[in-house]
């Protein structure tokens, strides 16, 4: 299998999103993963690294949309 089609399991997901296996797996039974591109074995989902490419994360960032323009300028 080519590099850009190995599969990640848990240890790569959490390095890659910078969490704990522990991290990654709590996130992942609260949806807050894509989901996996194997789904064959249970408990034992894979994705493909492209998978994580184009998503984000589930309450990462600044959420400008809750604040008004009052906020700009003040940092």
């Amino acid at each position: 299998m080519a590099d850009d089609q190995r599969l990640w399991g848990y240890p790569e997901v959490a390095a890659h999103l910078g969490v704990s296996v522990g991290a990654a797996r709590s996130q992942k039974s609260r949806s807050s993963l894509p989901v996996p591109d194997d789904e064959s074995l249970p408990d034992r989902y894979r994705w493909k690294p492209s998978t994580f490419q184009s998503w984000k994360p589930v309450g990462r960032g600044f959420r400008s949309d809750l604040h008004g323009s009052s906020l700009r300028g003040t940092h």
